[in-house]
């Protein structure tokens, strides 16, 4: 194929309403901002790209104004009249210039797959290796902290065939009351459903020692990031004594921390978000660490919206094993979104097209509507 000169980048800040306020451990959303990428080639076929944090610097070391003044200032300018066909030459060229900002990279990558993608008349995740499914099992957060709440939400969504994995993020409260309001869940769901937890390193290794304990024996299938990340040797010893099996989320913001993080053992299970990785052909590289490590699989998500929970989707339904399903319920979050058509979730599972790229418009008029100011 001929060169194809990348000619314009766009990012612009979207703000979007959210059906109800999402409780983490270090920060409440009331809405979700996301930034939307746009990646215009000389053929003429535009690309479109997404970086999504949760909670903005409450989470991560990029927030979305951080990751558009990156692109605008540092990262478009480098891609500029390169070849938007190469896309392994591009990335390389802004890892080679551009330390970190995995969020805006993957927005990058994202948006030049789909651009590809549509230029071949291929799917993003035959471009990735090809799809094994078309579909993927998501599961759904249970976060209001209210435990009748949160047993009434998910007897609804079990009702609808929507899921039957929850999540429960706790670590915000005192441990003894997350740890009933958990243990109750269970009780109501029984085996009907999974019920995992996340506590978002809030724990002190010494309450984790305890509280991972009483969550194994009552039924609780996983435990995510319980401890602070920068406890490496604290999550060998918990992920060595835990009956549940510990998850690392947050000690995973690059393929070289999943690397390490396998050859010391801090986890039986791996979170792949392509956000944290750079994209989704990062994010398979960490997938590769785990499974020739023996880790099991989890498909995980910064709440994105449509355009980046189908980036990821692309790249997860080319892994032969996710043992744990997925997150990416991001765009169920949302009120509106800024494409014309709507992810489709049915029978417990996000359904993935295979139209070329990653399958989707934007919608010009609510981008508009809802582009910050």
């Amino acid at each position: 194929m001929s060169q194809v000169l990348i000619e314009r980048i766009e990012a612009t800040i979207v703000d979007l309403p959210t059906i109800r306020p999402h409780q983490l451990a270090m920060h409440t959303m009331q809405n979700q901002t996301l930034v939307i990428i746009r990646v215009r080639c000389a053929d003429g076929i535009e690309g479109i790209g997404e970086a999504t944090t949760i909670g903005g610097l409450a989470y991560a070391t990029e927030g979305p104004e951080s990751i558009k003044c990156n692109i605008d200032q540092r990262l478009a300018p480098l891609l500029i009249g390169q070849d938007a066909t190469n896309i392994n030459a591009c990335m390389l060229r802004l890892d080679k210039a551009a330390k970190g900002n995995t969020f805006a990279k993957s927005g990058l990558e994202s948006a030049l797959l789909d651009a590809q993608g549509k230029r071949l008349g291929l799917p993003v995740s035959e471009l990735l290796g090809g799809r094994v499914r078309d579909g993927l099992e998501v599961a759904w957060t249970l976060a209001s902290g209210d435990t009748a709440k949160d047993i009434e939400e998910a007897e609804r969504m079990l009702d609808l065939r929507r899921h039957r994995l929850f999540k429960l993020k706790i670590g915000a409260g005192e441990v003894s009351r997350d740890l009933r309001h958990v243990i109750a869940i269970k009780e109501a769901l029984g085996e009907r459903a999974s019920v995992r937890v996340d506590v978002n390193q809030s724990w002190e290794e010494s309450v984790a020692i305890r509280a991972c304990q009483v969550l194994g024996d009552n039924g609780i299938d996983l435990i995510e990031q319980p401890i602070a990340r920068t406890n490496r040797a604290g999550q060998v010893r918990l992920n060595q004594r835990s009956p549940a099996p510990i998850m690392a989320d947050e000690s995973i913001e690059s393929v070289e921390d999943a690397f390490n993080l396998a050859a010391e053992g801090a986890a039986s299970i791996f979170a792949l978000k392509i956000a944290k990785n750079g994209g989704p052909r990062a994010v398979l590289r960490t997938a590769q660490i785990a499974r020739a490590a023996g880790i099991s699989l989890y498909g995980g998500t910064m709440l994105e919206g449509a355009v980046g929970t189908l980036a990821a989707a692309h790249a997860f339904l080319t892994l032969d094993k996710l043992t744990w399903g997925t997150e990416l319920f991001g765009p169920l979050l949302l009120t509106e979104d800024v494409v014309t058509e709507a992810p489709v979730y049915r029978d417990f599972e996000l359904h993935v097209p295979r139209t070329p790229g990653l399958g989707l418009t934007l919608d010009e008029e609510r981008l508009a509507r809802f582009a910050r100011r």
